[in-house]
């Protein structure tokens, strides 16, 4: 990485340990109204529609002020002298769309730091380092575009490197990189998606409570919490299969974008590396039938050809 301050680049890199011996240094880009935050982003449970496991931990830097302005600090991992680098943007935790604390979604932050990246000469590849148990379903699409365009736009590889869990929206935004490394234990896959709600009617009824709902349309309350769903009428049963039958085809139309953005990004990345010694993993015949929401390590990942490479 290029030491001299006359020819700083956009800050890319997450705050990450220096390794022995290589102390990290920090370029940061000066602006008015901007201040420095180190964000520890936490989050345990995801309950909404989207495709979802269980929560993860990570910390990245990042800095906004009350505006929402936000910018990057890049940190050295290790310099060797060379202007040639290597991005490595984090996918950590749940994959949500909605405001972090510093008011942003993790789907806006990682696009910002594709643009960076894109804008950065000595950026050679990016390194996707994914740890997430997946998420919203637009917000995992929205990362996959953003990854996909980088790639097409700036002839600029993304290697997606998987840590101990990368499913449902994890490998959603996976699919589309050149390259995938997971380890033999990576929980993967996940391969679906998940809507719930909860009907509390029956506690409603336990301590004399009973909601008035009035709608434009029979359906506009078909998530509602409170719907009695108990002694139903001929009618009203019909209308809560009508119900039953909207929501399969929704989550089935999601469902089918999925198994696309995997089916496609397999193939392009099998495309690009056709020419390499290694031309990674094509996806197995019988991928599909894998598809159904099931955990997969990453041994059975790489034998199905949902993942190039097995390591660490």
């Amino acid at each position: 990485m290029d030491n001299d301050s006359s020819n700083a680049k956009p800050p890319l890199l997450p705050q990450m340990p220096a390794p022995s011996g290589a102390a990290p240094y920090r370029r940061e880009r000066k602006g008015t109204g901007w201040k420095i935050a180190t964000v520890l982003l936490a989050i345990a449970l995801v309950g909404v529609l989207g495709l979802q496991l269980i929560g993860a931990l990570f910390s990245f830097a990042s800095a906004s002020n009350m505006s929402g302005a936000s910018r990057l600090q890049e940190i050295t991992i290790d310099n060797q002298g060379s202007r040639d680098k290597i991005a490595i943007i984090p996918v950590e935790g749940v994959i949500m769309g909605g405001s972090e604390p510093v008011g942003r979604s993790l789907a806006k932050g990682i696009e910002e730091k594709l643009k960076l990246a894109a804008k950065d000469d000595h950026v050679k590849a990016v390194i996707l380092r994914v740890n997430s148990p997946g998420g919203e379903v637009l917000a995992s699409d929205d990362i996959a575009s953003a990854l996909l365009k980088f790639q097409q736009k700036y002839n600029k590889p993304v290697i997606a490197s998987m840590g101990s869990l990368a499913a449902s929206g994890g490998y959603y935004v996976s699919a589309p990189c050149r390259w995938i490394v997971a380890n033999d234990l990576t929980m993967t896959g996940s391969i679906g998606v998940i809507m719930q709600t909860y009907n509390v009617r029956g506690l409603m009824n336990k301590i004399g409570v009973r909601p008035l709902t009035y709608t434009s349309g029979k359906f506009k309350d078909m998530l509602s919490m409170s719907k009695e769903i108990e002694n139903l009428t001929p009618e009203q049963r019909a209308e809560l299969k009508e119900e039953e039958a909207l929501m399969r085809k929704m989550i089935g139309d999601v469902y089918e974008r999925f198994k696309s953005v995997v089916a496609e990004g397999r193939k392009v990345a099998n495309g690009k590396n056709s020419s390499n010694s290694d031309p990674g993993r094509p996806l197995s015949g019988g991928w599909t039938n894998y598809a159904d929401g099931r955990i997969l390590s990453g041994r059975e990942a790489y034998d199905l050809g949902l993942v190039d490479e097995l390591g660490n």
